[in-house]
């Protein structure tokens, strides 16, 4: 596999690493993460197809464009692939066609399934779309040992609405998912957080799937605002601040649940399904632990393969959130850990 980078920036390709000499010509998949606004006009789109005429091409807005040890805004930062002996397959689905996200996963995964199937990728619309449900529909159609990331798109911290899309310019409600194939890929994986919890344990009393209507009987919106304090009049971005840890029942593992909005009714919808009678806490983090949780995933990667081509980070706008100018910190440790020969 041969792995190249540019970064889009006031409107010219301003930044490119292509070490291994990837013929732009003929590569095979382009990945892009950028600014909503960017992605959405077609006159970018038609210049990334003119450059890449053989690529499917796969682009999501972000919350922050990661390139080489940097992390940008208002940029596309694009990912171009070229294998030797791999293949690919994509698939893009409306989520409007679909009763559910569960429905749509599955039928993602069906779409791509195949003896060879080693990974798959998925970008998804992340206002409209339960990523839960999402997940558990993608893992109920998944083939044995069959690596599943990627994450939900994001819009800054605007909340107004995010915009996915394969082959064609970016639109919302869209889920895209590339299937890796091949036997020679070698694939790592692992995810830190480096929230904390605090106060009290309370249970939810009233919800709909990932709708949140009330804690311990209680608004949830209200009880929010209280702990938010001098944050709550900027909700709902101030919301990512402060995540709640959910735990469906005494014996599960405990889970992150961010906000993606809150509705007309101010309620608030997260990312994934709050069931009645789970437990939840409230969450927070410092700038170290968030760092330290960053290198420990690379650490992780690192002792299963030492010499990764290509390395994808998803992370997450509360943590840009949090960790403020400090956010390439994230990235500079993760780099530390991979080495320079990692893209």
């Amino acid at each position: 596999m041969r792995v190249a980078k540019l970064l889009y920036k006031n409107g010219k390709w301003e930044s490119e690493r292509n070490d291994k000499g990837v013929d732009y010509q003929s590569a095979v998949l382009v990945l892009g993460y950028g600014a909503r606004n960017i992605l959405e006009d077609p006159i970018f789109f038609c210049e990334v197809k003119k450059m890449f005429p053989k690529a499917d091409i796969a682009l999501s807005s972000s919350s922050g464009e990661i390139f080489c040890n940097e992390v940008f805004d208002d940029t596309v930062a694009i990912t171009v692939l070229e294998f030797s002996s791999s293949q690919i397959r994509t698939a893009q689905i409306d989520i409007n066609d679909f009763q559910d996200s569960f429905e749509a996963g599955n039928r993602l995964i069906e779409n791509l399934s195949d003896d060879h199937l080693k990974w798959v990728f998925v970008l998804s619309d992340g206002s409209n779309v339960n990523g839960s449900k999402l997940v558990e529909g993608l893992n109920n159609a998944r083939p044995d040992k069959v690596l599943i990331s990627g994450g939900l798109a994001g819009d800054s911290d605007k909340f107004e609405k995010t915009v996915v899309g394969l082959n064609q310019v970016p639109a919302s409600d869209k889920i895209v998912a590339i299937g890796f194939y091949g036997d020679q890929l070698e694939l790592v994986h692992a995810s830190y957080g480096g929230w904390e919890s605090f106060g009290l344990e309370r249970t939810v009393t009233k919800s709909e799937k990932n709708i949140l209507y009330e804690i311990d009987n209680r608004n949830a919106l209200d009880l929010y605002k209280k702990y938010l304090g001098k944050y709550a009049e900027e909700l709902p971005g101030s919301a990512l601040l402060f995540p709640l840890s959910l735990k469906i029942s005494e014996d599960s593992d405990p889970v992150v649940r961010t906000i993606l909005s809150i509705n007309d009714e101010g309620n608030m919808i997260f990312a994934g399904d709050l069931p009645e009678g789970s437990k939840v806490r409230f969450m927070k983090a410092n700038m170290d632990r968030l760092i330290d949780a960053a290198n420990a995933a690379a650490e992780a990667c690192l002792a299963i393969n030492s010499g990764a081509s290509l390395a994808i980070i998803v992370s997450c706008v509360g943590r840009k959130l949090v960790l403020g100018e400090r956010i390439a910190e994230e990235v500079e440790i993760v780099r530390e850990v991979l080495g320079s020969k990692t893209i």
